[in-house]
């Protein structure tokens, strides 16, 4: 199996190594120079597979890239290629994309990919929508690039992107909470050493999980988190979640608040809550969270 990767950040380089390290035969490009890129133009990716048989896994932000990436591609690719966008895109825009390209023949698939860089390095959850027959085809590709049992076909073309969207909608609920019960312990009488109780939830508890255990590493490297901006950047995933809450008629005040909060929140306010989201986006992403 040959693989053509376009886009080496950090989710895309990490991809890219995995599958090379695993016996995929993986070629890559990336728009600005990369160590990583083996071949030195997009052409050069496309020739060097054989038409009809071609595999290209775009790993760009979401948004109009993606759109450009597919102009160039598509007069380049043949019938029964196929093109999967592991990218954060907006489902109506892989709705639109998958039609574009089944129009040419191409066959396209998208993939909600979780666990942020180290997981796209040693093996990640891969959320997948597409064909079901194409997902049959790739069986090997999702073996190599998913840890253990974490990849599963949700159906037809936009649906890898859909459930990746409420994940992540679900993702801002979970650490909204998890900050807020940092603050309360951060504020109670008993000076409760804040790494500790991390580390006691981290283990059986009911609440024991990955968000908790990152935010345990966070306080253990400053429990007062001062390092850490109080601005939590977002990206669009939980709000294209809320949107589509409100077209199916579902209340989600949890995610909507959520959202709210990450958007009134700033580096002036300084508030511990927000800075333990701030810490468990750079813990788990990679996110730029330093003052």
């Amino acid at each position: 199996m040959k693989v053509g990767f376009i886009g080496l950040g950090k989710m895309g380089a990490g991809l890219f190594e995995h599958a090379r390290e695993s016996g995929i035969d993986a070629i890559s490009w990336n728009r600005s120079p990369s160590p990583l890129a083996t071949v030195a133009t997009v052409e050069d990716l496309v020739s060097a597979m054989q038409a009809g048989e071609r595999i290209i896994w775009l790993m760009l932000p979401a948004g109009p890239v993606v759109d450009e990436f597919l102009a160039q591609l598509t007069p380049l690719l043949a019938k029964d290629d196929i093109v999967i966008d592991g990218g954060n895109s907006h489902y109506p825009d892989t709705l639109r994309r998958g039609k574009a390209l089944a129009e040419n023949g191409i066959h396209f698939m998208d993939v909600g990919v979780s666990g942020g860089p180290s997981g796209a390095r040693h093996g990640a959850c891969l959320m997948i929508g597409g064909e079901r027959g194409q997902f049959e085809k790739l069986q090997e590709l999702w073996k190599v690039l998913a840890a253990p049992d974490s990849y599963r076909y949700l159906g037809d073309v936009g649906a890898g992107h859909f459930t990746k969207m409420v994940h992540n909608g679900i993702e801002y609920g979970m650490m909204q909470a998890i900050a807020e019960g940092a603050a309360i312990l951060a504020a109670s009488p008993f000076h409760i050493n804040l790494p500790a109780a991390f580390d006691i939830y981290n283990h059986n508890s009911v609440i024991t999980s990955r968000l908790v255990g990152w935010t345990q590493e966070a306080l253990t490297e400053d429990s007062t988190l001062a390092r850490i901006s109080s601005k939590i950047d977002h990206t669009g995933e939980g709000e294209w979640t809320v949107e589509a809450a409100k077209e199916f008629n579902i209340e989600t005040p949890i995610i909507a608040e959520s959202l709210e909060v990450r958007k009134r929140s700033t580096a002036e306010s300084d508030s511990f809550r927000d800075k333990v989201v701030s810490a468990m986006r750079g813990k788990f992403g990679g996110h730029k969270v330093a003052k």
